[in-house]
């Protein structure tokens, strides 16, 4: 049996227990391709621990870190269920916790096995959900707005008047760094790669929108009158790390914060200096949201500017828990527009 609310998969031992409530769960035997996700039913905790809750899942988010998990990029150790981001209904808590109640709509972002139908989650990572928020746009935003939030306001915090370069504008991280660097006073430049790509990149506010990537930095130099831009945000990597290097203007950031065509191979610092002063930086999310108190206070700016209408996410496609692996296949694919999520009922 798998514990699901862990992550990990085992042979469970019911002897003189009662039978568990069984439930189903995406599960990973060895890292590999998509094919490697398999629906398997799994045992669901009575009881859960101190400073947990049990959640029914409604949705869960589809992130390339799960297809890192999945396809041995990153090494996990198997069995485990993938997924990492969700909302749900609070069903169980356990002893200390105050931070949720039975029946709260909840959200969240690092909580191994969220591709399931429950999942045990520490307490204090839980984020509460508003009334004018649904299921759909609560699973979508946490990874996303989160993300955004933390590139725009500490690993270059955006200062209003500034112009920035955001990459594959039109993917979900894209489109939420966009229109949070709008709330924040910048302009934006964003680089897509289809004109379909592009009128969704406009609507979610860019100011100007490069269709393709061949010579991007060139362009982006003409935009800001041979300048460069004060800071790029790029999470494709290898395909654009040049150009984004080529793109900055003099004491300008290159935040890396993703690799959707590949690894960085190594980078001589020198081509910083070269490139005129600027500033790198490969941040990733726990580090800016491990501490419950920072998670909460990041995701309350997140969560008032989706119930402004400021921002939201924009969701590509919904597919049954088992199509975890059609999920997977499409995002690396690079053809959705925005974020594709599980549903589990």
């Amino acid at each position: 049996m798998i514990e699901s609310h862990r992550g990990l998969a085992g042979e469970g031992n019911t002897e003189d227990k009662e039978s568990p409530m069984q439930s189903t769960a995406i599960v990973i035997r060895e890292q590999g391709g998509p094919e490697v996700m398999r629906p398997e039913q799994v045992d669901v905790p009575s009881e859960v621990g101190a400073g947990e809750a049990l959640v029914e899942v409604a949705y869960a988010g589809v992130n390339f870190i799960d297809i890192y998990q999945r396809n041995g990029r990153y090494t996990m150790e198997t069995p485990f269920v993938p997924g990492n981001e969700g909302s749900g209904r609070v069903v169980a808590v356990g002893d200390g916790v105050t931070a949720v109640e039975v029946g709260d709509r909840v959200a969240w972002e690092g909580v191994a096995g969220s591709y399931a139908r429950h999942v045990v989650a520490p307490a204090a990572r839980l984020l509460p959900v508003a009334d004018d928020v649904d299921d759909a746009q609560a699973a979508a935003l946490p990874l996303q707005g989160l993300t955004a939030h933390y590139l725009t306001t500490e690993s270059h915090p955006i200062a209003a008047g500034e112009t920035v370069l955001v990459h594959a504008g039109a993917g979900g991280t894209g489109l939420a760094v966009t229109q949070v660097a709008k709330i924040l006073g910048a302009t934006v430049i964003t680089t897509v790669s289809t004109e379909e790509k592009a009128k969704i990149s406009r609507e979610a506010g860019a100011d100007h929108v490069l269709v393709g990537y061949d010579g991007f930095d060139a362009r982006v130099r003409d935009l800001t009158g041979g300048l460069g831009v004060h800071a790029v945000y790029d999470g494709v990597g290898q395909a654009t790390f040049d150009g984004s290097l080529a793109s900055l203007r003099r004491r300008g950031t290159f935040v890396l914060f993703g690799g959707s065509s590949g690894a960085v191979p190594p980078v001589d610092p020198m081509r910083l200096n070269a490139a005129g002063s600027v500033k790198f930086t490969r941040p990733t999310l726990w580090d800016f949201v491990a501490d419950p108190a920072e998670l909460r206070a990041r995701y309350g700016d997140v969560l008032g500017w989706a119930s402004q209408g400021r921002l939201s996410v924009r969701v590509h496609a919904e597919y049954p828990l088992e199509d975890a692996p059609q999920a997977h296949r499409d995002l690396a694919g690079r053809g959705t527009v925005g974020k594709l999520l599980l549903r589990t009922g």
